[in-house]
């Protein structure tokens, strides 16, 4: 496994999903499944690729099942031992590599992402650490690093914040933090500007903040002073901007695709598309497809 700098990722899933009522209504949206894994395994795996070891899950009352998920079933893995199953005993116990220690944090109130971040201050310390949004599920290049893995290797140069980014449609900059900046090398923005969810004629670019961050514990400071902006929340795009005024933030055009799971049409993008790539059912998937009459 690769050693990476940054040694803790945080994942807030607090949120209510509610765009996926009434199928979040008892389950937790992070717990969808793309193909055969919930949302959040992709993200711990992509963290885990990136050389993290250290979880931290910002939780709400209704997020039990992320805590099960990611602990030992030993009922379900004496029944796969006994009956001889062993390809699904390692499946299953490959959840939760040996080294990957969890954390679990509730977040009380709903009170935005930059509140989210900072309920998991105490456990991150004085260190820099990931933040990874489960809703975007994020897939390398083909045959590339993981999205994750990709910013490691950045912030190792520059050891300062790094955010990732993409360029998203004129329509759709209102549902993203944009930023602005100067070329910084290859696939890098020094941050001039950031700005939470502006309307396209105030939208300083098209350049849209996707669910990867790595970030300082300076950040903390910041949130700890941050008045609530956008939708009454705390927002942790303010709280960068803060950060600017006193070090330098980048923004990095990562290589890979990025499906919104967020949405139902993102969701559903991502299940066809990693479906076709699954080694087991991606061919009889493709013919099935194929036979569709669209």
């Amino acid at each position: 496994m690769p050693f990476s700098t940054v040694q803790t990722a945080v994942f807030p899933v607090a949120g209510l999903g509610t765009r996926f009522l009434p199928a979040t209504k008892a389950s937790p949206k992070e717990m969808l499944p793309i193909v055969d894994k919930p949302l959040i395994q992709y993200a711990v795996e992509e963290a885990w690729a990136a050389g993290v070891r250290h979880m931290v899950f910002v939780t709400g009352r209704s997020k039990r099942a992320i805590e099960d998920h990611f602990d030992t079933a030993y009922e379900l893995e004496s029944e796969l031992e006994a009956a001889g199953k062993a390809e699904l005993l390692a499946l299953v116990r490959a959840v939760q590599p040996e080294g990957m220690l969890c954390s679990y944090v509730r977040q009380p109130r709903s009170l935005g992402l930059g509140h989210a971040v900072l309920c998991a201050a105490h456990i991150v310390g004085n260190h820099p650490f990931a933040v990874l949004l489960a809703d975007d599920l994020m897939v390398g290049p083909p045959g590339g690093a993981p999205v994750l893995a990709q910013m490691t290797q950045a912030f190792t140069r520059l050891g300062r914040c790094l955010l990732a980014v993409q360029e998203v449609p004129p329509e759709q900059v209102r549902r993203y933090g944009i930023v602005a900046g100067q070329p910084a090398g290859e696939r890098l923005l020094a941050i001039d500007r950031i700005v939470e969810k502006p309307s396209p004629e105030e939208a300083p670019s098209r350049m849209g903040v996707a669910g990867r961050y790595i970030l300082t514990p300076r950040i903390f400071d910041e949130i700890r002073k941050q008045p609530r902006g956008v939708g009454g929340e705390i927002q942790l795009t303010d709280a960068i901007a803060r950060l600017m005024q006193s070090e330098r933030v980048y923004a990095y055009q990562y290589e890979g695709a990025r499906y919104d799971c967020g949405s139902k049409e993102g969701f559903l993008q991502a299940t066809v598309e990693l479906a076709l790539q699954h080694p087991k059912m991606g061919e009889g998937f493709r013919r099935y497809l194929k036979g569709l009459t669209l």
